[in-house]
Order: structure tokens, then C-alpha cells, then sequence
């Protein structure tokens, strides 16, 4: 087991032990407080907050990966090709308005709470997606394609067991950066009155309580840090499984 691991498996422990017992950690973060102020978020329970703002984005990247991998198979068969430039404006859209701008707009038609977040994080995890996986479907080894022609695959056979399996690495990348992204961007969900970890950041610069700001942060942060990882992590064992690791260090 290399050191890298170790460590890594060991700040998952205390994040996990911090989330389920806060009070446990209230002396590493009472320096931080003054007047008084608490030392651990007690509104509302910090495991809950967090599995919230997983399931948020989960949900948004889901719905991300199925339109923007749709739209790049699409645009990369011959009667979807003339859609491309389409298909990269409707991606860019979530680049062009701020994640804030796309609350704004969607709180009047869809109300306070989650709804407005899972739209905006939605929109602003397509273009990554879309990208990685258009880039992946058109730099596919022309061998294996020709291969797959040659022993007659159809097209819709080709893209299942050959096009997609050797673009999934690719693909996967596009995820994790959506996936990054949107469990920063999640946190300003808590203005529209989404049930994020943004709840506790926004409690402590409202209180001028530091404490609250780095519980909220920390969370977020070795969050993105860990999943960002476990799917880099996949990605290289994905691109072993399929011969391209070699290819690509070589």
C-alpha cells in the first residue's frame, strides 16, 4: 500500500469521524472564535448537510453526463454532424451565465430550495462533459474502428462495444472535472435556500465566525480532493483495462 493511499484513507477517516461527531473536533476550532461565538455548526447536522449536497450533485452531474454524452454521440454520427456548432452553444450555455446569474433567473419560475441549484450546477457541468466525450468518440485509433467494420459490426454495435468502452477514460475525466465543479459551486445553492454545506459558510461570514467559514470550506475541499482522486484513479485503471495507459505515458 503506498504512502499516498495511506494518507489519503486516513484524512477520509477524520473527515468521516468530523462529519458524524463535530463536538469531538471543537478545540481545533475554537482559536477561531471570539465573544463567545460557538465553536461547532449546530443548526442543522453536518452529516446531513453533506450527504445533501452529495445527492445534489450527484443528481446534477447524472443529468449532465446522460444530455452531453447524448449530445456528443449524436454529433458524431453522419446524420448528427451538421448539429455540432448547436450542440456546443446549448453546452457553452452553463459557461456563459454564472452559476449565480442561472439562480437568479430559475428562482421565480422554480421557487426556493434545491430545484434552482440542480439547474444551474446541470447547465454548468455539460461543456466538460461534452467536450471530453466528443473528443474521445473522434480520436478513436482508426485500427480498431476499421477492425470493427471489417467483421461487420453495425453502427449502433461499433459505438456499445467498441466506441464508447475506449472513450469511457476520456469521458470519465470530463466527469471528474464537472464533478469538482459543481461540489464547489453547490455551496451557493444556500442563497436560494438549498440545503448545502454553503449553509455553513454563509452562517459564519453572516456571524463573523471564522470557525463556521473553515468547517464549511474543509468539508468542501477534501471532498472535491477525494473524489477527484477516486476518479482519477478509475480513469488510469480504465485506461489499462483498455491498453491506452501505455499509449499515453509512452
Amino acid at each position: 500500500m503506498s504512502i499516498g493511499l495511506v494518507v489519503r484513507l486516513v484524512v477520509l477517516a477524520l473527515l468521516c469521524a468530523f462529519i458524524a461527531s463535530p463536538q469531538t473536533f471543537a478545540f481545533v476550532f475554537e482559536p477561531l472564535t471570539r465573544n463567545n461565538q460557538p465553536a461547532i455548526y449546530i443548526q442543522t447536522s453536518l452529516l446531513e448537510l453533506t450527504l445533501n449536497h452529495l445527492l445534489i450533485v450527484a443528481i446534477a452531474t447524472f443529468a449532465a453526463t446522460l444530455v452531453a454524452v447524448g449530445l456528443a454521440i449524436t454529433v458524431t454520427r453522419p446524420f448528427g454532424a451538421e448539429f455540432l456548432a448547436l450542440s456546443r452553444s446549448l453546452a457553452n450555455i452553463g459557461q456563459t451565465f454564472p452559476p449565480v446569474a442561472v439562480l437568479a433567473l430559475a428562482v421565480p419560475m422554480l421557487g426556493f430550495g434545491t430545484a434552482p441549484t440542480l439547474v444551474a450546477l446541470f447547465l454548468y457541468g455539460l461543456l466538460p462533459i461534452f467536450e471530453n466525450t466528443l473528443t474521445g468518440l473522434t480520436n478513436l485509433p482508426p485500427a480498431v474502428t476499421d477492425a470493427a467494420k471489417g467483421v461487420g459490426m453495425t453502427g449502433w454495435q461499433r459505438l456499445i462495444k467498441v466506441e464508447l468502452p475506449l472513450a469511457l477514460p476520456v469521458i470519465l475525466a470530463g466527469i471528474r472535472l464537472s464533478v469538482v465543479i459543481s461540489l464547489a459551486t453547490a455551496t451557493i445553492g444556500s442563497t436560494v435556500a438549498a440545503r448545502t454545506l454553503g449553509e455553513v459558510i454563509i452562517a459564519g461570514l453572516l456571524s463573523s465566525n471564522t470557525a463556521f467559514v473553515l468547517q464549511g470550506g474543509l468539508i468542501v475541499g477534501v471532498l472535491a480532493v477525494l473524489i477527484y482522486d477516486a476518479l482519477s484513479a478509475l480513469e488510469r485503471y480504465l485506461m489499462a483495462r483498455t491498453g491506452q495507459l501505455g499509449r499515453a505515458t509512452a
